[in-house]
């Protein structure tokens, strides 16, 4: 049994575009709290860079930031001339200045961007979604290879239910079938009444929930929900620091329910060099969802600055 997964349904593309009401001035207060040195004081500026720079982008949120800064290192790495422009915003904002050339590479998530310029777009298998995202998008911009890395929604069971019923990281959803009746989930409100939620956990896992707790879209109302065993599964994001600090297990999705997130650069063609190209596919070759989580657990939970994490990582990948 194979689900097609309709991108508009993800909750996971509304955490990814960035908060489209975010004042300016809180970017720019983030904008003082960033490792890497931005070179503007204004990211919306629309100012496009001196020619032989790529400027290197971010969305308001830590694991773009710590994303973009994996990327820009990398690059450096190669000899090429980088600029910053972090915590820029929403997808809008961002998309309009790579279309311009402000931005050079953004780090992005396959199907989320697939759902902000398609909501009706079916997502039946990651290369599905990236050549139908390159499909529609602006002729000056290009995906790069997609990373294995997916910050996306998934089912997590809590420590303690993982331990009663000896669930792994090797587990999926199919494995909770026969104990489902048992446990109550929580999620967002509509997580009760949408196919990437409930609906879907029914009619393509045959999972039917012995309650269900309506908290917020895989916040700390949810986080401290499971924690607590209030709810005992829960719908969190697959690069979630939490699932690190609790040790949540986190089940896999064989039939793909939630669809596609994976970690891809988008470039504007005209500004990225092929060796350029191939620094960013190699770091894409060797990120991965256990790996990203690991990186942002460092910066969202340990503090360390984003920076100083993307500098590491990639030495110890031999990318630097």
């Amino acid at each position: 049994m194979t689900s097609t997964a309709t991108a508009h349904n993800s909750r996971s593309r509304t955490r990814h575009t960035g908060a489209a009401a975010v004042a300016l001035t809180a970017a720019a207060a983030l904008l003082a709290g960033c490792g890497s040195e931005d070179t503007s004081d204004n990211p919306l500026a629309g100012e496009k860079a001196e020619a032989g720079t790529v400027v290197v982008g971010s969305n308001n949120f830590a694991e773009s930031t710590l994303l973009a800064d994996i990327y820009g290192e990398a690059l450096k790495a190669k000899g090429i001339k980088v600029t910053y422009k972090h915590n820029i915003g929403s997808r809008e904002t961002t998309y309009g200045l790579m279309k311009n050339g402000t931005i050079t590479v953004l780090p992005e998530y396959n199907g989320s961007l697939l759902a902000y310029l398609d909501p009706d777009a079916e997502q039946k298998s990651a290369e599905a979604v990236n050549s139908a995202v390159k499909a529609k998008l602006d002729k000056k911009l290009t995906l790069l290879e997609s990373s294995p890395a997916e910050d996306k929604d998934s089912v997590s069971v809590n420590a303690e239910t993982a331990k009663k019923y000896k669930l792994t990281s090797s587990s999926t959803l199919a494995d909770l079938k026969d104990i489902a009746p048992e446990l109550v989930i929580g999620g967002s409100p509509e997580f009760q009444t949408r196919h990437q939620g409930l609906e879907g956990l029914k009619s393509v896992y045959g999972l039917e929930f012995k309650s269900f707790k309506a908290l917020d879209a895989g916040g700390p109302l949810t986080q401290e929900a499971l924690t607590r065993n209030t709810v005992q599964a829960a719908d969190i994001f697959t690069t979630d620091p939490t699932i690190v600090k609790e040790k949540f297990v986190v089940l896999k999705d064989p039939e793909n329910l939630f669809g596609f997130a994976n970690v891809t650069p988008l470039v504007n063609k005209d500004g990225l060099s092929k060796e350029g190209v191939d620094a960013l596919d190699a770091v894409s070759a060797k990120l991965d969802t256990k790996t990203l989580l690991d990186l942002d657990a460092q910066v969202q939970l340990e503090k360390k600055d984003p920076l100083d994490v993307a500098r590491a990582w990639l030495k110890s990948a031999g990318l630097s």
